[in-house]
């Protein structure tokens, strides 16, 4: 089931006036999301009292069928149980948690629920504890080692080079017949552990696109030039970073490397937006086949949840899958 188009504004709402016993609140979305191709299962979730409304607001604009600190439940069996910020939960919610597990309920962190059945991290409920499952899992993943992903990336990246090295000579020619200026475009981008390095692509816009200042890239951005517009949709102005990742700044699958002067910007609206930087920047990720061409902060929040959830559960399976992605996105123009 594919969310690539679905777009989600979180915020907080004002307190709901809840009617009874807040502990007995449940709700149905009014109406599931245009994109949804079948109904998300229901769900109980245990949950300090004064996170309920927070909760409410972002799981009805998810779809979810939601029932919160249910009390009077005798039958567990077969039923979706989770819990969210487990260590404030009374002694009463933890007891039901034992219970509904020791009666066959599936018993899990409402995140990873949420990771479960829509692919991605939900940034609007990440907490401390979670952020540290997430560095754990980029550290110490037994599944692709970075000392493995590093020999893929030089076989797969030298294999690509020299296959795809004859594009660059009509790329480069249609890049200079264009408009005046370098053929390569290099720029200073932040990548692991917020480390600076600097990218390599096809110029893709006029030489002078920035000189009022950093900007958003975007759809009919009037700085890119015909040939560039050509490029970015097959994403053929990125083939120059292959070098980068013979170089070892890149990987071949990552979340992609963002400016500086948007991370600063970035990190006061997005959640966690340096986790991103627990692994290396790829020159495609599972942000860019998921999701649209970036063109916002809003945008950048979006694509964040598909970076944590690359980063939490990334194997080689996931990366051939990303991979394998990008060939369609490129044949397919579904870039800018």
């Amino acid at each position: 089931m594919s969310h690539s188009n679905r777009r989600v504004e979180l915020h907080l709402s004002p307190l709901l006036n809840f009617v009874g016993d807040v502990n007995l609140l449940a709700f149905s979305p009014a109406k599931q999301p245009a994109t949804q191709t079948s109904s998300l299962p229901s769900l109980y979730i245990y949950a300090p009292v004064t996170e309920l409304p927070y909760l409410y607001t972002v799981l009805a604009k998810l779809g979810f069928e939601c029932y919160f600190n249910a009390s009077n439940l005798q039958e567990w069996q077969g039923l979706n149980v989770c819990f969210f910020k487990k260590q404030a939960l009374s002694s009463q919610q933890l007891q039901a948690l034992q219970l509904a597990e020791k009666q066959g309920a599936q018993v899990c962190s409402l995140q990873s629920f949420i990771e479960q059945h829509l692919q991605w991290v939900e940034v609007s409920l990440l907490d401390a504890e979670y952020l540290l499952e997430i560095e754990k899992a980029s550290s110490l993943s037994k599944k692709w080692p970075d000392r493995l992903r590093r020999l893929f990336d030089v076989a797969v990246g030298s294999l690509l080079l020299v296959v795809l090295l004859p594009l660059f000579l009509p790329v480069a020619l249609a890049i200079r017949l264009e408009s005046k200026g370098s053929i390569f475009f290099k720029q200073l981008r932040t990548g692991l552990y917020n480390q600076e390095f600097e990218i390599i692509k096809f110029r893709s816009m006029y030489e002078d696109a920035e000189s009022n200042g950093a900007q958003w890239a975007c759809k009919n951005d009037k700085r890119v030039t015909r040939v560039g517009q050509f490029m970015r949709k097959t994403r053929i102005d990125e083939l120059p970073q292959l070098f980068n990742v013979l170089r070892g700044d890149m990987s071949l699958i990552g979340p992609r490397p963002e400016r500086e002067v948007f991370i600063k910007d970035l990190e006061s609206v997005v959640p966690f937006y340096r986790f991103r930087h627990l692994v290396k920047p790829g020159i495609t990720g599972l942000a860019q086949v998921m999701y649209r061409y970036g063109a916002s902060a809003e945008d950048a929040r979006y694509k964040h949840r598909y970076d944590l959830y690359y980063i939490r559960h990334r194997s080689w399976f996931l990366d051939l899958k990303i991979l394998l992605k990008t060939v369609r996105v490129a044949f397919t123009g579904e870039g800018i």
